[in-house]
């Protein structure tokens, strides 16, 4: 067995393991301080919304040694709005311009292929209304409350509402997380980003309802023993299931980590970086919030009801019973061990001394 296998069938048993439980207001802390950062960060940069959702004209272009500084000056003045130039994979030009008609999409597609040394005939111009856009956002925004409500719905039946409540937080810290990265950094908000932030709902539940599945089980009867607290439960459902929400995590992470890194930033491909963008900071986020956000909130759900707070009571009570008894134990050892050290050599210590019968006479014999 791997070393990482040991690890994670160690955690399993419970021989070692980490307090995530414990440390909750850390990690609240943490969460909470990165949902303010975006939050900030789209109230203040705001989203670059795609030509998808503004409208106007895309013009892709064959491969050409223009430089993309020197094809935005060349666009924004053939169009006289701000142009957004991307290089693509072959060597060609993805160039988008707001507010563009079709003959005005024309006059700049000539201006485009004379400065660019190209013919005009190879130059694809699409034209793109910003109804369409808005018709993706709004099927968009209506998927994804209704995907919030079936979810809330199946893990209050398959679960309890607890646990429901919490998996809904955690994916709104995830979206959150993620819409603010991508203001944060500037990525163009395209159709492919709505599909990325959609895809990202189900990876996000995954590691969730694994570890909920591993407490549902190991908390049934929990009220019929006196060794675990409802929180040590959690947290150690949490460490049974760790190494396997990091091999996941890091399988999935890898291909998206290619298309971001190597697909959209080597290639130029602008479509990878709207997707693989989205995919890498959801992943990542639903990892953090299954292990350091769901379980932590559920614990502290279940914590507040009169049953676990009277399970808590006996539990520690009895713990500091043993605890007291083990230190009276010790005592008395020690009192023993003292008076062994002050004895003098040959003395029995702690066995009471019986004079001998017959006041000196050989039992047995009489005179």
């Amino acid at each position: 067995m791997s070393r990482l296998g040991n690890l994670g069938a160690r955690l399993y048993r419970g021989e070692v393991g980490y307090d995530f439980i414990g440390k909750r207001k850390i990690w609240y802390g943490i969460s909470i301080l990165i949902t303010i950062t975006a939050i900030v960060g789209l109230a203040v940069s705001g989203l670059n919304m795609g030509i998808e959702f503004k409208g106007g004209a895309v013009f892709t272009t064959p491969k050409t040694s223009v430089s993309v500084d020197k094809a935005e000056t060349l666009a924004s003045d053939a169009s006289g709005h701000q142009a957004i130039v991307q290089k693509l994979g072959n060597g060609g030009l993805r160039i988008q311009i707001t507010e563009v008609d079709t003959a005005k999409s024309d006059q700049i597609k000539g201006e485009l292929a004379k400065g660019l040394d190209v013919s005009e005939e190879k130059i694809a111009a699409d034209l793109v209304g910003p109804s369409w856009g808005e018709q993706i956002a709004n099927k968009a925004w209506t998927g994804l409350g209704v995907f919030m409500v079936l979810v809330v719905i199946y893990l209050a039946i398959a679960f309890e509402w607890r646990m429901a409540i919490a998996a809904l937080v955690a994916l709104i810290h995830d979206i959150t997380i993620t819409v603010g990265v991508y203001a944060l950094v500037g990525f163009e908000v395209t159709p492919g980003t709505v599909i990325g932030l959609l895809t990202i709902l189900g990876y996000s539940l995954y590691d969730t309802v694994v570890v909920f599945d591993s407490l549902k089980e190991g908390t049934k009867g929990i009220t019929k023993q006196t060794r675990w607290t409802y929180s040590e439960i959690a947290n150690r459902s949490i460490n049974g299931t760790l190494v396997r929400s990091i091999n996941t995590t890091v399988v999935a992470l890898l291909p998206v980590a290619g298309l971001l890194f190597i697909g959209g930033g080597v290639l130029g491909a602008g479509m990878l970086n709207d997707i693989s963008l989205a995919l890498f900071v959801g992943l990542a986020a639903g990892a953090y919030s299954s292990i350091f956000i769901a379980t932590p909130l559920v614990a502290d759900l279940k914590e507040r009801e009169p049953q676990m707070k009277a399970l808590k009571k006996r539990i520690l009570t009895k713990r500091a019973a043993a605890a007291a008894k083990g230190e009276l134990n010790e005592a008395e050892q020690e009192d023993e061990r003292s008076a062994e050290d002050a004895a003098p050599a040959g003395a029995v210590v702690g066995q009471r001394q019986e004079p001998p019968r017959g006041h000196g006479r050989t039992p047995g014999k009489r005179r």
